[in-house]
This record gives C-alpha cells, sequence and structure tokens, in this order.
C-alpha cells in the first residue's frame, strides 16, 4: 500500500502532459519543498515570495488542476480550510490538534494491520484508506 514519491510533481505534471507554465513550476516547487500541509491561502503566501507575478487566482486554478490530475489530494480537516499534500507521499494518518489546528502525521503498524484485518473479516482486500484523528492536548499534571 505504500508508494515512495520517485519524481517531482513538475515531473509528474509533464508525464501526464500538463504545460508547465513558469507559474505552475514555481507553485509545484513550492509544494514539493512544503512539509507540512499548505492551504491555498498559504501556497499564495510562499509562491509569491518566490514570483510576485503570481496571483491568488492563479494558484487556486494550478491546485484545481493538479487534484484533478491526480497530483495532489485535497485534505479536509473540518477547519472550513481546504489543504493539500503529493499524492504520492507515503503513506500515513494524520492527528488533527482541535486546539492549534496542527496536523501531525503518523503511520501505526498495528493500525495499519488491524485495518487489514477488519477489511479481511467483512470479505475484503484493502487497496487504500485514510485516518484522521481530532483530539486536544492531555494536560500534564503539574
Amino acid at each position: 500500500m505504500e508508494t515512495a514519491m520517485t519524481e517531482t510533481i513538475t515531473a509528474r505534471c509533464e508525464a501526464i502532459g500538463l504545460r508547465m507554465t513558469g507559474q505552475r513550476r514555481t507553485i509545484a516547487a513550492v509544494l514539493e519543498d512544503s512539509d507540512d500541509h499548505p492551504d491555498v491561502e498559504e501556497l499564495y503566501a510562499r509562491a509569491s515570495a518566490r514570483d510576485s507575478g503570481i496571483s491568488l487566482a492563479t494558484v487556486y486554478r494550478t491546485v484545481k488542476l493538479f487534484e484533478e490530475a491526480g497530483i495532489l489530494d485535497k485534505l479536509e480537516f473540518g477547519d472550513g480550510r481546504a489543504r493539500y499534500e503529493d499524492a504520492e507521499r507515503d503513506h500515513h494518518d494524520h492527528l488533527i490538534d482541535m486546539t492549534t489546528g496542527a496536523v501531525i502525521e503518523f503511520c501505526d503498524p498495528e493500525i495499519e494491520a488491524l485495518q487489514e484485518k477488519i477489511a479481511a473479516k467483512l470479505g475484503y482486500t484493502l487497496k487504500g484508506h485514510k485516518l484522521e484523528l481530532y483530539g486536544v492536548p492531555v494536560k500534564k499534571p503539574q
């Protein structure tokens, strides 16, 4: 179920025939450099810092194009902000801190095995899944 990212976003876009303008290349590079889950506003801030000619509308159109092409995954964590990550990142799940909005990536072999076991018990072969946990930090006693 794990897929290692072997090519850049730009290379995958070119491989499927997307026309890669300079601004699209800049947005792709920002996404490749992101180790978080930026929304369009954050992508715009990062991309426009590299190329002041990039508009917010261009970022919205590019993200939509990349998502429709299967290059990006759209993540919605219930806070009204769509966030994005590379569709070919190694498999992981998410824990969302409900107080700060921080998104923590994790992968737990026990959870993965349990999901496979549940699917098999129900007569299925698991082909993929998304797990999102929502929580608040535990207050430590002083």
